[in-house]
């Protein structure tokens, strides 16, 4: 008669799970920042090409860049401030995407996990005149995962110019695309003026605020929502 095969030791089991799922989440998160601080690189230097060669132009036209933290930078292109900010979570890309059915993911399902970066688009003098109410406009999430490699949700050519995870690595000309691409989004998005109805009315205190500055919630889309922007997320 054989022997019962002894049951798995639930110790065992959690010091597997561990050292393989949350370690796996540890190297993604670690090459995310590693190609973060690169993104980085190419926006300080991308904002100082720029700035140097539009104030050829016209002076009053300003671009520059700054950093917030270790997971956060803007860059100031003229009337549009666009930040780039890196969660601290790692994330499963959902099941129902596409990304799933490709062997790139079926080979490696670790591949499937990612750190993200997310692109707002906020007019500068939002902050400029400490507007608190203005709204910022998620322009692309850029998706990293643990071998370098990477792919973009947003609007318009931010979403099919970097779908190609299997493909796409993290190199200085590839950041130097995906910023380019970000800019000639944002610049090409305008201020839309808010409904009439929605700014009729005002409090003694916003009237006695709008003395100093304009204190009208401002956006560039007024009470905009990333997915319900007629423009399809790709």
């Amino acid at each position: 008669m054989s022997k019962a095969t002894p049951s798995p030791d639930p110790k065992e089991m959690l010091l597997d799970l561990l050292a393989s799922k949350a370690g796996m989440k540890q190297d993604v998160y670690g090459k995310a920042k590693e190609c973060f601080a690169l993104l980085r690189e190419q926006m300080k230097a991308l904002a100082g090409e720029v700035g140097e060669a539009i104030a050829l132009r016209d002076q009053r036209l300003k671009v520059e860049y700054s950093e917030q933290g270790e997971l956060s930078s803007k860059v100031v292109v003229a009337g549009d401030t666009v930040a780039f900010i890196m969660h601290t979570n790692v994330f499963r890309l959902d099941q129902s995407h596409a990304l799933w059915k490709t062997s790139y993911l079926q080979e490696d399902e670790n591949r499937g996990f990612f750190g993200v970066v997310n692109v707002y688009n906020f007019l500068s003098d939002s902050f400029r005149y400490d507007r608190e109410r203005d709204l910022g406009y998620l322009v692309a999430r850029l998706f990293l995962n643990k071998d370098g490699h990477f792919f973009v949700q947003g609007k318009k050519q931010l979403g099919f110019l970097y779908n190609d995870l299997a493909g796409a690595t993290m190199d200085a000309g590839q950041m130097r695309g995906f910023l380019t691409s970000v800019l000639l989004y944002v610049l090409d998005f305008d201020l839309l003026a808010p409904p009439y109805d929605q700014v009729s009315q005002v409090t003694v205190e916003e009237m006695k605020q709008l003395e100093s500055y304009s204190m009208v919630s401002t956006g560039k889309r007024l009470g905009f929502r990333f997915q319900a922007d007629t423009d399809d997320v790709t």
